[in-house]
């Protein structure tokens, strides 16, 4: 175990196949990055998957909010920095924030997340299996993580699970969730628009070959998605995007 916590950082560059048909870097990537230094960090700080697989344990994220100021362009290259931010009595906040060339703060994201028993999928306590957990008490986003208010608007969107959303845990990727919500808005915005913030809470696991239907309410430039499996009902996340028009 690390002693003393520190920014972790880490270089990216946005491939051609990374961003979208307006050159920013695609929203599925983004988190996608962000789990990948988190995992990188965590591992390094000596409590990451083998450490966790090693006492049966898995990290499951629970909550993103994301500020964007901009989004990176195709060739870009940005730094990550991530850290843990506070312990939590069943897991972790872990904070980030994008930069880019010229040190500016291009994006932020504050993210929570929950240590679970991986056979019995329930939360454990962080301090009994990481007893020397340790964090830098920073925060990019001043948030706890509230309940986000969506309704089940009139669009309805359905994805069937593919066997490429699922990841090393057996269920969808987190970043998925966001790539269907965001497919849920209309065509016709989303060529003029993109997204400038994004708060998403994620409430069970979707498996692969289930079908979900993600319902989607567009009021002004802020759309807000319930994500529910579409043959039990249940509410798989919740998620709202703002979005502001493409200038440039």
């Amino acid at each position: 175990m690390v002693t003393e916590i520190s920014k972790y950082k880490k270089e990216y560059v946005v491939k051609s196949y990374e961003a979208d048909c307006h050159g920013f870097l695609r929203i599925l990537t983004l988190l996608n990055w962000l789990q990948d230094i988190a995992v990188e960090n965590a591992q390094y700080l000596g409590f990451g998957f083998e450490a966790c697989r090693e006492q049966n344990l898995a990290w499951v994220g629970s909550n993103y909010v994301i500020q964007i100021t901009r989004l990176p362009k195709i060739d870009e290259h940005i730094t990550i920095e991530t850290w843990p931010a506070t312990g939590k009595l069943w897991g972790a906040i872990r904070d980030f924030v994008i930069k880019d060339s010229q040190g500016n703060d291009i994006v932020k994201a504050s993210s929570q997340w929950v240590l679970i028993n991986y056979e019995l999928r329930r939360p454990v306590l962080l301090k009994k299996y990481f007893p020397e957990y340790k964090f830098l008490p920073e925060r990019t986003i001043d948030t706890d993580f509230p309940k986000i208010e969506a309704t089940e608007g009139k669009t309805v969107t359905e994805f069937k699970v593919r066997f490429d959303d699922i990841d090393v845990n057996n269920h969808v990727n987190n970043a998925v969730y966001l790539l269907w919500a965001s497919e849920s808005v209309d065509s016709a915005y989303r060529m003029s628009h993109t997204v400038a913030a994004v708060e998403v809470c994620f409430k069970k696991e979707a498996l692969y070959g289930e079908s979900v239907a993600v319902y989607c309410d567009m009021q002004d430039n802020e759309s807000t998605h319930i994500i529910k499996d579409k043959n039990s009902g249940q509410e798989l996340a919740e998620c709202r995007l703002k979005w502001r028009k493409i200038t440039s």
